[in-house]
């Protein structure tokens, strides 16, 4: 009976949108750039004779007018940097009209052109802790090297804090990096980042747009309780042959692109390709250039009979490759099938001290289909990766970790009038393969394989100045045996044109677990496993939980503020409830004592962000003030990212002839990360040989004492300036020669990343690091 009752749901869901509009009429299609056939998100569609009738397109350039009557209606495309369009429509009772827009860049630099379409936009959406950032804004940043990436933007942005250039991950409002759901096109990506923590597996010439939500999303959204960032790329040239090559003494670079089946002016099917690989040169190029960031960095780590010249010759051991290439079929009513597939590889090899590879590989399909007849848009995504990470250590404690995914899901849009409702459903699965050995030899082991599925709701509901936003999601764990219930709400309200508040929650579970842990100070060893199966107990009791998954709450408030036309404020304060969180029990001294711990935990905070734009000048001022601890049953703990106070300031200036040059400034001050203090030490022998061991005069392996109170110390406070000069050379009408000066760590500040407890030795953050690089585009 409730398996009928729920098909009948189904049906009802599905083709009840389609029923009640029936008989109305409807305007929708896409835009795209004339140039190359990219769809262009966020252009401003409108029907100027009729009132409040006004949309923005969509990620792929889609827009639709629901609900209208038979006539004829006047529609206007614009956006900045292209001409205005203007078509005429006839629209006959209960049809659906298509159109398929190509803007063209406009010759003429418009003067005082304000950013009216991004407030357009924050007036109809809730945008509670989300920020979408496109790639112009991540070229824009001051990069290392004078190459852009996606790492370096992220951290820039208020409420995201990294624990350093070398393995650095990011924690974001008080979610550690296991807690942070990272998509590619849709599937899900275990180790985002590259070992040096200055680069990503994501070339920035391929990105489309990044959306970043620090806390409360809605319902499309599960499996991670803190925070996802969520990456689409971009297509092809659909209309010619380009792409790019570029070198800087960090890495080297090559993008490919181009039609395989050509968009034609007036329209039809097209087939594109796009193709880019990237590896490092830095192991190669620093014993030559940056000799004195070897003997800052690395001479803790060494052997003792490994001198500062070995060091040298070694360079600074970081190696990685990553291909990317993307496969795209678009039709001519906008539906589309993508092809995507990559190869991510990491190595960081330091002789004598650890030797780290990992590898992830996958791929996978996503489509959108916008059906001829109906209001109703499907998209999906089927995919798979293959993640597997390994670390040799001077210890001799073997760490291994592998993942396989497996994940697909199906998404539907309907538009209606002044509202949308998103429905879709989520497989997900994954085996997990783990090894690890503790510091008194114990062996822990986990190989696993399980599923999960879920199911959303989502409707958006324009009621005059208030924009409603719930949510509902249901997502089974299988091997948990659990259901786990899932509401989310979002809301805003536009008290004036230039003053709006919004706010949003919800409830988040997750079943994966990380290896790393939250006392951790670095960490280059990144593994997963899936929920553990035993028996579990409320922190410092013997008191059963009442379930074995990760669990928090979001509660966040939210003001925007307009102060000009071209200065805006935002504010959210914010509060994250852990009340479970699992770890592994690393401190095992025992076979029979736990393969997990639990603890509670709590994140609190408010961020404030200034941004100014306009033609030429760009610039943000964020501040974040947040407290992140945990609560192991013992005592209450400040994590070790618990970054109290953290300031970002951003500037970006194009000038010169045709703004052919590009300055931009990076300044960070961040208040200093809580660590473990040393009480004392002693000579650990185990006592394994008592007949042979000479108590007295034997010399035995140096044990540490640490203080009682976890992450009592802090570090000294960290701050950089980053820096760098841009110059295009126009060399065609299709062809660019760009030339820039960066410099890492302006003035030189000795950043503590964190201090050996044995040698007292200080291990630095990069020092200064100036590079040229050149890119050439075609």
């Amino acid at each position: 009976m409730n398996w009928q009752v729920s098909r009948l749901l189904a049906y009802v869901l599905l083709f009840l949108p389609v029923l009640s509009f029936a008989q109305s009429s409807i305007i929708r299609g896409n835009v795209y750039d004339e140039a190359n056939g990219q769809a262009i998100a966020f252009a401003s569609v409108a029907l100027p004779d009729q009132a409040d009738k006004g949309v923005f397109t969509d990620q792929n350039g889609f827009f639709s007018f629901p609900g209208l009557q038979a006539g004829t209606y006047r529609l206007v495309i614009t956006f900045l940097g292209y001409e205005t369009q203007e078509l005429s429509i006839e629209l006959a009772k209960g049809s659906i009209a298509y159109r398929r827009i190509s803007l063209k860049t406009t010759p003429i630099e418009l003067e005082g052109i304000d950013i009216s379409g991004s407030r357009s936009q924050a007036r109809e959406q809730v945008l509670v802790s989300k920020i979408s950032v496109l790639p112009q804004q991540i070229k824009s940043l001051p990069s290392v090297g004078g190459e852009s990436d996606i790492s370096q933007y992220l951290t820039v942005l208020p409420g995201v804090i990294s624990t350093g250039d070398q393995g650095g991950q990011l924690y974001i409002r008080g979610g550690s990096p296991v807690q942070n759901k990272i998509l590619l096109d849709g599937l899900p990506i275990f180790n985002p980042f590259h070992s040096i923590g200055l680069f990503s597996v994501i070339e920035t010439e391929t990105i489309r747009n990044v959306d970043v939500y620090t806390g409360g999303y809605n319902a499309e959204y599960g499996g991670r309780i803190s925070a996802v960032v969520d990456i689409k790329t971009r297509e092809g040239n659909k209309k010619r042959l380009g792409g790019l090559v570029s070198a800087s003494p960090f890495q080297a670079k090559a993008l490919i692109e181009g039609p395989i089946k050509p968009l034609k002016a007036d329209g039809g099917s097209s087939v594109s390709f796009l193709f880019t690989g990237k590896t490092a040169l830095i192991d190669r190029t620093s014993p030559q250039l940056y000799p004195y960031a070897i003997d800052t960095n690395f001479y803790a780590f060494a052997r003792k009979d490994t001198s500062l010249s070995d060091l040298k010759r070694i360079g600074l051991p970081y190696r990685y490759t990553d291909l990317y290439g993307k496969l795209s079929f678009n039709g001519d009513n906008g539906s589309k099938f993508d092809l995507f597939g990559f190869n991510f590889s990491d190595r960081f090899n330091f002789p004598g001290f650890a030797d780290l590879n990992w590898s992830s590989a996958g791929g996978g399909t996503n489509f959108l289909l916008i059906p001829p007849n109906s209001n109703l848009v499907m998209n999906g995504t089927v995919g798979f990766s293959n993640y597997n990470i390994s670390l040799a250590e001077r210890d001799g404690r073997p760490r291994q970790s592998g993942i396989v995914n497996y994940n697909a899901n199906l998404n539907f849009t309907y538009y209606g009038l002044n509202n949308q409702f998103n429905y879709g459903i989520e497989y997900y699965g994954f085996n997990t393969d783990f090894r690890f050995r503790n510091l008194v030899g114990l062996d822990f082991q986990q190989q696993d394989f399980t599923t999960e599925l879920a199911g959303y709701v989502k409707w958006r509901q324009e009621l005059g100045n208030l924009v409603l936003e719930p949510g509902f999601r249901l997502h089974y764990y299988a091997s948990q045996a659990r259901m786990s219930l899932e509401p989310r709400l979002g809301l805003k309200w536009n008290a004036t044109n230039f003053l709006r508040f919004k706010a949003a929650g919800g409830i988040y579970a997750q079943n994966l677990i990380g290896t790393t842990n939250d006392l951790d100070v670095v960490n280059f060893f990144i593994g997963f496993l899936a929920g553990p199966e035993e028996q579990l107990f409320k922190p410092g009791t013997r008191t059963a939980v009442d379930h074995r998954l990760q669990k928090a709450w979001h509660a966040i408030l939210g003001a925007e503020l307009d102060l000009g036309k071209n200065l805006s404020l935002n504010v959210e304060p914010y509060l994250k409830n852990f009340p479970q969180l699992i770890n592994i029990n690393r401190n095992k001294l025992r076979n029979s004592d736990p393969d997990y711990i639990v603890e509670t935990g709590l994140a609190k905070g408010i961020d404030w962000s200034l941004r100014y734009q306009n033609k030429q000048l760009q610039g943000s001022l964020s501040y974040s003030w947040a407290i992140v601890t945990r609560d192991d049953g013992q005592q209450e703990y400040p994590t070790s990212f618990d970054r109290r106070h953290n300031l970002n300031a951003l500037l970006a200036y194009r000038f010169g002839a045709n703004k052919s040059w590009e300055t931009s400034f990076r300044w960070n001050l961040g208040s200093g990360f809580p660590f473990t203090q040393t009480q004392g030490f002693y000579q650990n022998n185990n006592f394994e040989q008592l007949l042979l061991t000479d108590l007295l005069t034997g010399n035995f392996p140096i044990g540490i004492l640490l203080s009682g109170e976890i992450n009592g110390g802090r570090l000294p406070w960290y701050h950089r300036l980053d820096a760098s000069i841009k110059r295009t050379f126009d060399l065609g009408k299709y062809a660019a020669l760009e030339t820039t000066f960066s410099v890492t760590n302006a003035y030189n500040r000795d950043n503590v990343f964190y201090v050996d407890r044995l040698s007292s030795q200080v291990v630095r953050q990069f020092p200064i690091l100036p590079a040229i690089s050149i890119a050439v585009k075609f």
